[in-house]
């Protein structure tokens, strides 16, 4: 599997920026630092990975001094060769960058239009929407991609677990879900979940006037630092990264317009509560 390519841009970017910041030409580290130009490049472009003690020697010739970015980069670095349990799934790229970055994330803003988020969701429903989404998918393969969903919510239960602020359409809570008692575990696993000081869950409701989610989905993670967020859109052919800090603030924007828009957190739940007693 190769390495997740979002962690390699992120710290190609940081690293440029750095170098920028501190007015070095890639002429002037190498002079500096004994690192060749040309794989300083590479390294800022991401079209090569960056060891642990060449990212140590970068980051003294800029100077950082803030503990906390340094330990982050250098564990960017660390684990851009790691394996994870995820790797021994045949996943797309974008599927195993996406749970590389959630297990480094420290916050996830998420908005979803149809579905409640995978972070949220119970297996049974797991596999209702992974067998609707797949269409031609085999059940070996169903079994493995709701494994794997599963798993991922580890992240919500670590040590240091990982923020989540959901705002879920209420189309999503009302669509049909096959197979008996399925949307009622659901909802019921939305409200065990929302006790947990780190996660944030609204419910969008159907008669909210237009807001920005009607282009679509998307989830926002956050690493702790600013210039480090990215947001991932997806559909059923395709997904992209947007990485672009300017473009990374549009969705910022967007979150917190659909945050205003959707019911509060305690009417939230409440609605949950209701639709869930709606259930047989």
């Amino acid at each position: 599997m190769a390495v997740p390519t979002v962690r390699r841009r992120r710290l190609g970017a940081e690293l440029r920026r750095l170098r920028e910041e501190s007015d070095f030409t890639l002429e002037e580290v190498e002079a500096r630092s004994g690192i060749s130009a040309s794989k300083v490049s590479r390294i800022e472009s991401a079209t090569r990975g960056a060891k642990p003690d060449g990212v140590e020697q970068l980051l003294h010739l800029y100077g950082l001094k803030d503990s906390d970015i340094r330990d982050r980069l250098l564990r960017m670095a660390r684990d851009g060769g790691r394996r994870g349990w995820w790797q021994t799934y045949d996943l797309s790229p974008v599927y195993s960058d996406l749970i590389s970055l959630e297990s480094d994330a420290s916050s996830v803003r998420t908005y979803e239009p149809l579905v409640v988020p995978g972070l949220l969701q119970t297996s049974a429903y797991a596999r209702a929407v992974i067998a609707a989404h797949g269409m031609t998918a085999s059940p070996e393969d169903v079994d493995a991609l709701v494994e794997v969903r599963m798993a991922r919510q580890s992240v919500l239960t670590k040590p240091s677990p990982l923020r989540l602020w959901a705002i879920i359409h209420e189309a999503a809570l009302l669509a049909s879900v096959p197979g008996t008692g399925v949307m009622r575990d659901q909802l019921q696993r939305l409200l065990d979940v929302a006790v947990y000081p780190h996660v944030t869950i609204q419910i969008l409701p159907l008669d909210a006037e237009l807001h920005p989610g009607v282009t679509g989905g998307f989830t926002a993670l956050g690493f702790g630092q600013p210039g480090l967020e990215v947001v991932l859109l997806e559909n059923l052919e395709s997904s992209l990264y947007v990485e672009e800090p300017a473009n990374v603030a549009r969705y910022a924007e967007a979150f917190e317009r659909l945050t205003a828009s959707a019911l509060p957190f305690e009417r939230s739940l409440s609605r949950i509560t209701q639709l869930k007693e709606r259930e047989k």
